[in-house]
């Protein structure tokens, strides 16, 4: 078993379980574990690559807590679908507990994503997911309540999101723009009278949209995440 080393020490138990998970990984990656498919026994995996049960036992819990195995009661350890929203939620609770200059650094990621899947659902985007972005712009200009601004604004980015076609991108999005997150950062922001700013920004963004010009998408989106992060980081300090 890897667990004890040639010189007879016993390897550190953290080192043993990554080089589980690592395995485990590598199997998912060659095709020798699919999407969907069980996996082998604890003792049958110990068995085969080398490992003791201990730390398969604990390398499934950690690739379960991240989304790449799920357990069924009573049927046993499974490999998910390896779908990016799921493999990306404990992103979106970093976003969450993140504090000072992290959350500024997270915003600037927004930004730079935020941008990009503008861009591209300008060149993208269906009707009716125009239709749904307007709605929700509607729905921002006709109250003040800040709770339904908030769940509209959400709404408003996530259809954006998905019309630029990219899963992937979407996940890390919806993990960068979760309620408690937006919520977090906006609320000292709102309070210094920025719905009027807010409503022109998601307005300039509709507009690119609506004309199919993905430059002026890609500059609205920017602007509008920009404006937060710099009000952020002048809140942190350097």
């Amino acid at each position: 078993m890897e667990d004890i080393p040639r010189d007879g020490t016993a390897a550190p138990k953290g080192t043993v379980t990554q080089r589980a998970i690592e395995r485990i990984k590598a199997m998912i990656t060659d095709g020798s574990l699919e999407p969907g498919q069980r996996l082998p026994t604890e003792r049958d995996l110990a068995a085969e690559l080398g490992i003791s049960r201990s730390s398969i036992r604990e390398a499934i819990r950690a690739l379960t807590v991240l989304g790449v195995l799920e357990a069924r009661h009573g049927s046993g350890i499974y490999v998910t679908a390896l779908n990016a929203g799921d493999l990306l939620e404990t992103f979106g609770v970093v976003a969450d507990l993140s504090r000072g200059p992290r959350l500024v650094e997270l915003l600037q990621v927004r930004r730079i994503l935020e941008s990009t899947a503008t861009a591209l659902a300008a060149a993208r985007i269906t009707p009716e997911e125009l239709a749904a972005v307007e709605g929700h712009l509607a729905a921002m200009n006709a109250t003040d309540d800040p709770e339904e601004i908030l769940a509209h604004d959400l709404e408003f980015h996530r259809v954006i999101a998905r019309a630029a076609g990219n899963e992937t991108m979407a996940a890390i999005l919806e993990g960068l723009s979760s309620r408690t997150f937006r919520a977090r950062v906006r609320r000292g922001y709102q309070e210094e009278g920025a719905f009027a700013r807010t409503r022109r920004e998601h307005a300039a963004i509709h507009r690119a949209l609506a004309a199919r010009d993905p430059e002026a998408a890609r500059s609205a989106a920017a602007a509008h995440v920009g404006e937060v992060e710099e009000w952020l980081r002048g809140q942190v300090g350097p």
